[in-house]
């Protein structure tokens, strides 16, 4: 499949970034969305706030209006918060659920009438492994994951007759902007003593995690999969966790996850 038409959210830096441009080295023809974009060489740049709906509906519009349609969508904008349930300001949980989550609903909402006209398309999104294993003092991010995951799975089942195929990819640790642009709110620390050491820790592997290169690889094979299965876990030790999450009872998996942040 070459010089297809790719769409990729949150194309400014990090994951979306090396994404766009390893499509484009593919000889793809790349969109990427975002609000501070300057696209890259045989990547454009559109302006495109996915918490606007307004915004979504005209970054997409544009790019339908240039190509005429729209083969693949890796839906990947997104930032982190943390911080102690207790303590998190509603407003800042919101903030977190509309871009993660309802801004991947906006834009697929968005390129859905095209992908279904066309009767094919691919629709991938850039979901986490804390989907599956939800971490603490990163309550709300693990959410907006987990969320994204079960959006996948009903949407794949709705595109099924219009040969829309949808997935999700979920990511370990990655070495990127994303670590340093986490919202991080401390509130309670007094009270939860282990949150700056949690937190520490998980911005340590973050770190010294995998590169956006690697994802962007494993992003584009997901990309050119005959048959692609709804969920895939990105690098080795990763695949493990997920296994092991699945085939451990939940108290004893969720106690792992513990016992690695406190």
């Amino acid at each position: 499949m070459s010089s297809r038409v790719v769409v990729i959210t949150g194309g400014s830096s990090g994951i979306g970034l090396a994404t766009a441009r390893l499509f484009a080295e593919h000889g793809e023809r790349v969109y990427e969305l975002s609000r501070t974009g300057k696209g890259a060489a045989g990547v454009k740049h559109v302006c495109c706030d996915v918490s606007d709906e307004e915004s979504v509906r005209a970054a997409i519009g544009q790019v339908v209006s240039e190509t005429e349609r729209i083969d693949v969508l890796i839906s990947n904008a997104g930032f982190g918060i943390s911080g102690p349930v207790e303590f998190t300001k509603i407003e800042d949980a919101e903030r977190q659920l509309d871009v993660n989550f309802f801004g991947a609903v906006r834009v697929v909402q968005a390129v859905l009438p095209y992908m279904r006209q066309q009767q094919c398309g691919r629709i991938v999104f850039v979901s986490s492994v804390a989907a599956v294993l939800s971490i603490p003092y990163q309550a709300f991010y693990s959410a907006s994951k987990s969320a994204l995951n079960a959006l996948c799975l009903a949407l794949r089942q709705e595109l099924r007759s219009f040969g829309i195929s949808v997935s999700a990819l979920m990511p370990g640790d990655v070495s990127t902007g994303f670590t340093a642009a986490r919202s991080k709110d401390e509130s309670g620390s007094d009270v939860y003593v282990h949150l700056q050491e949690a937190v520490g820790k998980m911005e340590k592997d973050e770190t010294s995690g995998m590169s956006s290169e690697t994802i962007a690889r494993c992003l584009w094979r997901l990309s050119n999969k005959r048959s692609p299965a709804p969920l895939y876990t990105a690098g080795a030790e990763y695949k493990l966790f997920v296994l092991l999450e699945r085939l451990l009872p939940k108290r004893w998996s969720n106690m792992i996850v513990g016992k690695l942040y406190s």
